[in-house]
């Protein structure tokens, strides 16, 4: 959850999370709508996905045994080098480098070296992360994971990627670059116009809420449900219930809500993916992050408290 994601944001999500599913056997049971309606709002969702598949594939082909090394882990779907890295480094006490952007930038600034895109650059800067761990266990228990977070740590809360405080740094003295190293030009982020109904109605002493299914290959939030989409041309003259910004990896969503029940008729392609749901069902479903944000602002949905 933490990859790519702030702690505040996933604090309580964890909680949810751990608490649906306190062991890895329960998570390998589950079905993937189960784990995405917990994961609605985190984003990056195949994640999630890749999540309940290594735990089955743990219960059903490794019979239920975890992998302790790095190597081992890597067998595991969804699992690269860094995230195998951090299990058997923190959980295992193997002595493996865990270089994630933190540690990235941290070496690169300490070496005066301009940040590089590639593999082999890459391979260089865990070569040097490597050459740095504790070669025994001295001081105190699992030294190699205390390392590897002291890493991530100097560079999560020192080493910034923009004004480091550099006068608060331990390895000021070591650092060439003492300050903000070279990168790369990033790509300019995106602006896009969406619009989407909000469709409410009374049935059975409670409400009901419209969502699309996404398509399942669809290359974000593939079988996610949202709110159904609209095409600009269908509300150019129409006012909008709620305005709101969302943010998807390089694109600024500039997002309109309506709610007009004559919009209904503009979903006609859209009505094999259509379906009315409870609200008080809403929980449980895989929302995507924007549909979750629109139903608690418009409170069709409450927020959750923190457990």
């Amino acid at each position: 959850m933490l990859q790519q994601t702030r702690v505040a944001t996933v604090i309580d999500r964890y909680r949810e999370f751990m608490q649906r599913f306190p062991t890895l056997k329960a998570l390998a049971e589950a079905s993937e709508p189960e784990v995405l309606a917990l994961w609605s709002g985190l984003g990056y969702y195949r994640r999630a996905r890749m999540l309940l598949r290594g735990a089955q594939f743990v219960e059903r082909v490794l019979h239920g045994k975890m992998p302790q090394t790095a190597a081992e882990l890597l067998a595991l779907p969804g699992v690269g080098a860094y995230t195998a890295a951090a299990i058997a480094s923190i959980a295992f006490g193997e002595c493996v480098a865990v270089v994630d952007g933190n540690v990235e930038r941290v070496l690169l600034r300490v070496l005066g070296l301009p940040e590089k895109r590639s593999s082999q650059a890459n391979r260089a800067l865990v070569n040097v992360a490597q050459a740095l761990m504790p070669l025994s266990k001295r001081g105190g228990k699992n030294p190699e994971a205390k390392h590897n977070q002291a890493m991530m740590e100097l560079g999560a809360t020192i080493c910034l990627p923009r004004s480091p405080l550099c006068e608060q740094c331990p390895v000021f003295g070591l650092c060439r670059t003492r300050g903000v190293h070279v990168t790369p030009q990033r790509a300019p982020q995106r602006s896009r116009d969406v619009a989407h109904l909000l469709a409410v109605r009374q049935r059975g002493g409670g409400s009901q809420v419209l969502l699309e299914r996404r398509a399942d290959d669809a290359s974000q939030m593939a079988g996610m449900l949202e709110l159904p989409v609209l095409q600009l041309e269908a509300v150019e003259s129409r006012e909008p219930v709620l305005g709101l910004r969302h943010s998807i990896t390089n694109t600024n969503f500039n997002v309109q809500i309506y709610s007009d029940s004559a919009l209904l008729g503009e979903l006609t392609e859209a009505k094999a993916r259509l379906k009315w749901v409870k609200a008080a069902k809403l929980y449980e479903l895989p929302l995507t992050g924007l549909a979750r944000k629109v139903l608690q602002r418009m409170e069709v949905m409450s927020i959750r408290k923190s457990l």
